[in-house]
């Protein structure tokens, strides 16, 4: 018997190579997070309110597939660290606009520079064509298509 196990079927399933490379690429990110105090989740919602300030807590969590009482938590910890502030919505009376605190920006600006970082040690061994068709194949995957009404 060999001690290197045949992994030739699971290499043919997608799944399996996605959570393969997912594991790794989320690791080094991990680790260059680490830093900065932010899990994954943490930084995605950062990094979107990053970009659009004013969006709703219920837009981050259809953007990120996140339940409102989850995002509540994470809200409450970015205030509780001074890196949000909430203000009431310009033209819905039950939202709340989020924005970052000048903390979180400068937060932001660091981590979201870490995270490029981190995705270009994960992805080294790929040319930037191959970088770019990998990210355009993978949201194929997650970004369905709207159907037409």
């Amino acid at each position: 018997m060999s001690d290197t196990l045949d992994t030739r079927y699971l290499e043919t399933l997608q799944g399996y190579n996605t959570r393969r490379a997912a594991l790794s690429i989320i690791n080094t990110f991990m680790q260059r997070m680490a830093a900065y105090a932010l899990s994954p989740v943490d930084f995605s919602i950062l990094s979107l309110i990053h970009h659009n300030p004013g969006v709703t807590s219920r837009q981050l969590c259809d953007a990120l597939g996140l339940l409102p009482p989850n995002m509540v938590v994470f809200l409450k910890q970015f205030e509780k660290r001074h890196w949000l502030t909430k203000s009431p919505h310009p033209t819905d009376g039950r939202a709340m606009a989020l924005a970052l605190t000048a903390e979180g920006t400068q937060l932001m600006k660091k981590a979201e520079k870490a995270a490029s970082a981190s995705d270009l040690s994960a992805t080294s061994q790929l040319t930037p064509k191959e970088q770019e068709t990998l990210a355009r194949l993978l949201k194929k995957i997650y970004l369905k298509p709207t159907p037409a009404p």
